[in-house]
């Protein structure tokens, strides 16, 4: 417990660093109650980030923003930061149904862009954005969509137990209370293209696509829940979905933000088919085979609490007639707070038990825009093929995709 509360205490109030002549100037448009996790604090501990500037529709909260966060500038309108030669990237903290229109022009103004999830309204923009010619150009912008939980080692250590092709299925559940979400919440505004899938399932769609290391073929249902108001109807509160992939195996997904005031950390569960394990010890007339289930607690918020469960069960059996003579099982929790605790291919990226993962992904974004080498990325086309599920979900559900702006 101990180490828990030191770890979350520290990650909350990161030690601050000198900053360098070179670091990269960020502007956050948009006031929004994420910004202080998605970058102001992570930054805090990076030397090559340093958050220059917002602006908000109403100037008095950014003013107070700014104030409350220590961000030197404050300007009248989200063109202002664009403009600014000064300011080398932005964070795109809007509403869901703005994030489109102010990432083509933040890339347009030749910003790089960290840009929070999900990436777009819907699969159209998302074709359209991540394809912009400017992003193919020499010295293009960086584009990010902000899928932090996904940069953190314990996804990857994770990920490390699983066989991708062998995966039968997949069970993922999120949550949030139903106290900290009200019906004047964006999240439950169509026009804003709100919705559980789009503000809360969507972490689910993604760790099953890296499960799979897919993507689904078919949404073979979705039910959705809703207020039922009249005023609400077109967006979910929350959703129970299934999907087929490529291999053949079913992933379930089922996501809540009207959930119990007991908080339930989110939860992916994988189980494997049963495969041959080789046993030189075993005489030729019999067989060893082993399936897998693994499953991880907390794939979204992994840096505060997570525990990886590996439960691989045994038998040894006759190939004639599959008659089991033996059966055991082995069982082991993991945990990694750092690469160096996920080991592997990872092993000697830097990072502390203490980084959140918005500063795991703050480290990639800052090697990306720098040129060097980045060990992990979500790329365009992955961001794209996300708003494809999420699109297919919506379409199986009855409600119809979130709107397509009007922006071009």
């Amino acid at each position: 417990m101990a180490a828990l509360v030191s770890r979350v205490f520290t990650a909350f109030g990161p030690p601050k660093v000198e900053k360098k002549n070179d670091a990269i100037r960020f502007g956050i448009l948009g006031a929004a109650q994420i910004a202080p996790l998605a970058l102001i604090t992570p930054a805090t501990s990076h030397p090559e980030v340093i958050v220059q500037a917002i602006a908000a529709r109403d100037h008095a909260r950014a003013t107070a923003f700014a104030k409350k966060h220590n961000i030197p500038d404050v300007r009248t309108s989200y063109d202002e930061i664009l403009e600014d030669p000064n300011i080398d990237a932005v964070l795109i903290p809007l509403p869901n149904s703005l994030h489109f229109e102010w990432a083509v022009r933040a890339i347009r103004a030749g910003k790089h862009v960290l840009l929070e999830k999900p990436s777009t309204s819907n699969a159209t923009e998302a074709e359209i954005l991540f394809n912009l010619p400017e992003l193919s150009q020499p010295g293009a912008p960086v584009l990010l969509e902000a899928f932090h939980n996904r940069f953190h080692p314990a996804v990857h250590k994770f990920l490390s137990f699983i066989t991708p092709s062998d995966v039968v299925h997949v069970h993922t559940d999120s949550m949030v209370p139903w106290l900290i979400l009200d019906k004047d919440n964006i999240g439950f505004n169509y026009k804003l293209s709100g919705g559980s899938m789009m503000m809360l399932g969507t972490y689910n769609f993604g760790v099953i696509r890296m499960i799979f290391g897919d993507d689904p073929v078919e949404c073979l249902t979705c039910e959705p829940g809703i207020f039922g108001d009249g005023i609400h109807d077109q967006c979910d509160t929350d959703f129970k979905a299934k999907f087929r992939f490529p291999n053949g195996g079913i992933a379930e997904a089922s996501t809540t933000m009207r959930g119990p005031i007991w908080w339930k950390p989110s939860e992916a569960r994988v189980t494997h088919k049963e495969v041959v394990v080789d046993n030189k010890s075993l005489p030729t007339t019999q067989e060893q085979v082993r399936t897998r289930l693994v499953t991880l607690h907390g794939f979204i918020h992994a840096f505060i609490w997570h525990r990886i469960d590996v439960k691989d069960t045994f038998v040894i059996r006759n190939k004639s007639d599959r008659r089991p003579i033996k059966t055991w099982t082995e069982a082991k929790s993991h945990k990694a707070y750092s690469y160096k605790e996920a080991a592997g291919e990872f092993a000697n990226l830097p990072g502390e038990p203490w980084w959140m993962s918005y500063r795991y992904q703050l480290e990639e974004f800052v090697n990306r825009v720098k040129g060097r080498s980045t060990q992990y990325w979500v790329e365009g086309q992955d961001s794209w093929d996300q708003m494809k599920m999420i699109d297919m979900a919506y379409e199986k559900s009855g409600l119809g995709l979130r709107p397509t702006s009007d922006f071009r």
